[in-house]
């Protein structure tokens, strides 16, 4: 996929929350499950309680793709034929230009075999079917920076995150005090610049 969320991008799309939907072919039954994740033990996790969910299904393909930059994501056909299960899922997820977000699909064998093109077409109507089911959400991106101030600075601090929306990511509180924020893309020049104009505080692009 072409990352379509570039330096300049404010905001990204994922999923607000799970959601399923099934597809039937000649007897074989294809329910896709669409959830948000941020990292693969969370989707791990989830892969295992399907298994358990559903122990009789012959198949459990899937597909995710995380983060911003468009290289960390994975497509698995769980030995269904190369190429015809995972990828077409993955497609769908692309077509949506959807980060941090995952789809399984479960497979249920109705004893006629569909051939290559008939799995490509189940497994990507399945998951197109539970993508749609759960209406993507939009999310503001946000860059990382490390403030270092004074502690009796830490009011006049935090009126600024507050009022940007930014996210404290980690904290770090004693007379002198480290706070590591996401600021919102869109207001970012805005926040980092009220943060510099109070005097004692230093605001610096973090190292991820």
């Amino acid at each position: 996929m072409d990352n379509p969320y570039g330096p300049d991008t404010i905001s990204y799309l994922t999923l607000g929350q799970e959601s399923s939907a099934e597809f039937t072919d000649r007897g074989s039954r294809f329910i896709g499950f669409a959830f948000p994740m941020t990292d693969e033990d969370t989707f791990k996790e989830r892969l295992k309680e399907l298994k358990r969910e559903h122990p009789k299904a012959v198949h459990h393909c899937f597909a995710y793709r995380i983060g911003l930059d468009g290289n960390r994501f994975r497509a698995s056909d769980d030995g269904e034929p190369s190429g015809s299960a995972g990828r077409p899922i993955l497609g769908q997820i692309d077509s949506r230009r959807l980060v941090d977000a995952a789809v399984v699909v479960v497979r249920y064998f109705g004893g006629t075999l569909l051939g290559v093109p008939g799995l490509i077409n189940a497994y990507k109507t399945a998951a197109a079917f539970a993508l749609q089911v759960g209406p993507s959400v939009e999310r503001p991106i946000e860059d990382q920076y490390e403030v270092e101030f004074d502690y009796t600075l830490m009011n006049e601090v935090m009126m600024v995150v507050k009022r940007h929306g930014c996210s404290v990511i980690r904290q770090e509180m004693q007379l002198f005090c480290l706070l590591r924020i996401g600021i919102p893309r869109r207001s970012r020049i805005e926040c980092v610049s009220q943060l510099e104009n109070i005097r004692g505080v230093e605001c610096r692009p973090a190292r991820v």
